[in-house]
């Protein structure tokens, strides 16, 4: 409690922020879900007050992902109600607990450093691309969409070419006003001020936004921003009403092997996005805090169960509102509890004044965000590191906004992967030679992958030449690549090159380097031990 009445001036300003930025997204990625818009919400209450809770990262912030709309909407369409779906989810939550218990979330740490950046700046670009419809009055596809194919048969740049020649003036005018705002908060002339700091440059767009469209109402109705342009948040004249919205899993459907398909692939998704997202925000954190993986794994299953439980959708850690809560100075994860507490209270007390508030004003937000992660000094580093770094930051870049985030991290993985194996390859087998004298020296892992290089170098020593072959440096050495320098051994004297092998005389060998006219004096193997 010390700790976070310590955060708490930075922590209640950003979870206002991270609400502004979650309600929006809750509501359009239970639109592109094909479920029960208030679904959405649920999911976005749990995902902040009891993963919040659990969860051991102190900046990450969870709810309904854009990551699995496709998923859930193709689920909710194969089981016969939605209360089977979440039983499914459910089941999800208790998959994802066994993970954490397991400790799979170590799988976090084998994703390379530069896919992470570069699914951070694809978010970035995603999020400007996706979020620049919405900013001038286009709300065709769902807010919150980050897809390269939309729901609605475009993609993000037709989604683009239409959003420019279907302008609606009033989101425009509120949406720069927004977008100038936001840049302005930025400014050190404002960050002097104590007093602007204590409010959120994005609740001033929010209000603003409000304020400006409530003028035009009055002014010019017919100028003025519809219902379709506005969040649209289901309204509950009671509690009772209010608790009409829940909805529950139909534990008889346990037979159904269709809810268990979807219930581990549910768990793998989300659980893979969650470890993504934990990894991407931990690089974000200013203080370089590690997450414990496992426990988050914990943490997001029983926030699935307590979801699938009260009628939410499935939930993971989010990249767009965790870096919302970055960017809004979010200390420790009071921000994420007191963002889902405020939720709650919003819908219960205030949704009449939530639906008032503009998407355009919301869309400046999120491209406020999106330049903030996309910027142009993380693709100068990555090039400045070479391009074993460079190459899997712009492929993973490319990738997810061509098709989306899993399957781009996938591409950049095997990127990485690829640059990986061919800078160990290179590094392995060192070739030089001084006029006729040839030096081969085996270093650290020589795998079957080198075999054709030393095959290809040692074939084209010239005749009368002086070789070296030197493996006292390496640490294995695969079969078909003795094999390969047995042969060249074999030969050599019919080229008159003479061959001195250089082996280590303190490491274990069994497999044999023949010298011809020599008797074996040791063995040698592909595996050794280091001294």
């Amino acid at each position: 409690m010390r700790n976070f009445l310590k955060t708490s001036k930075q922590d209640v300003p950003a979870s206002v922020v991270v609400l502004l930025v979650a309600l929006p997204l809750c509501l359009g990625i239970a639109l592109g879900s094909k479920a029960p818009l208030f679904s959405g919400i649920i999911a976005g209450i749990v995902g902040g007050i009891v993963i919040g809770s659990l969860s051991g990262s102190q900046l990450s912030v969870s709810g309904p992902a854009a990551g699995l709309t496709t998923i859930v909407a193709a689920a909710i369409l194969k089981l016969p109600t939605f209360e089977t779906f979440l039983l499914a989810v459910f089941l999800a939550g208790v998959f994802q607990v066994l993970l954490g218990v397991f400790k799979a979330g170590i799988l976090g740490d084998y994703v390379p450093n530069s896919v992470i950046k570069g699914m951070l700046a694809a978010i970035g670009i995603i999020l400007i691309l996706k979020q620049f419809p919405h900013l001038v009055g286009y709300d065709t596809d769902y807010l919150g969409d980050e897809s390269f194919q939309q729901g609605n048969d475009e993609n993000t740049f037709s989604g683009l070419y239409h959003a420019i020649s279907s302008i609606t003036p009033a989101a425009l005018i509120i949406g720069a006003v927004s977008l100038f705002i936001l840049i302005a908060w930025e400014l050190p002339i404002m960050k002097k001020s104590k007093y602007l700091q204590l409010v959120p440059g994005p609740l001033i767009v929010v209000f603003l936004g409000v304020a400006l469209n409530e003028i035009f109402l009055r002014r010019n109705p017919g100028f003025a921003l519809q219902a379709e342009h506005l969040v649209s948040l289901p309204i509950a004249g009671s509690l009772q009403e209010f608790a009409g919205f829940l909805s529950f899993p139909d534990f008889s459907a346990l037979n159904n092997p269709v809810v268990w398909t979807t219930a581990v692939t549910l768990a793998i998704v989300a659980s893979l996005e969650t470890l993504l997202s934990i990894e991407a925000i931990d690089k974000l954190d200013p203080y370089k805090r590690v997450s414990p993986t496992n426990r988050e794994l914990r943490a997001q299953g029983i926030g699935n169960m307590v979801s699938g439980a009260l009628g939410g959708l499935p939930v993971t850690s989010v990249i767009v509102r965790s870096s919302a809560n970055v960017n809004a100075g979010g200390k420790s994860k009071l921000s994420a509890i007191l963002h889902g507490i405020l939720m709650l209270l919003c819908v219960l007390l205030i949704p009449g004044l939530l639906n008032k508030i503009p998407l355009s004003a919301l869309a400046a937000i999120l491209i406020f965000t999106g330049y903030k992660l996309a910027k142009i000094p993380m693709l100068k580093e990555f090039y400045k590191k070479g391009w074993d770094q460079f190459m899997p930051f712009i492929v993973t870049i490319v990738a997810i906004l061509f098709t989306d985030l899993l399957v781009g991290i996938v591409i950049g993985i095997f990127v990485g992967l690829f640059f990986m194996v061919r800078s160990n390859f290179r590094s392995s087998v060192l070739m030089v030679n001084d006029n006729n004298n040839y030096l081969f020296r085996l270093r650290k892992d020589v795998s079957f992958l080198n075999k054709p290089l030393i095959k290809y170098k040692l074939e084209s020593v010239p005749k009368n030449a002086y070789v070296i072959i030197d493996a006292t440096r390496a640490d294995f050495i695969d079969k078909d690549v003795i094999d390969v320098i047995n042969e060249f051994l074999a030969h050599a004297h019919l080229k008159n090159i003479r061959v001195e092998v250089k082996k280590s005389l303190h490491k274990p060998m069994h497999l044999l380097f023949r010298v011809p006219g020599q008797e074996i004096l040791d063995e040698l193997s592909p595996r050794v031990t280091k001294h």
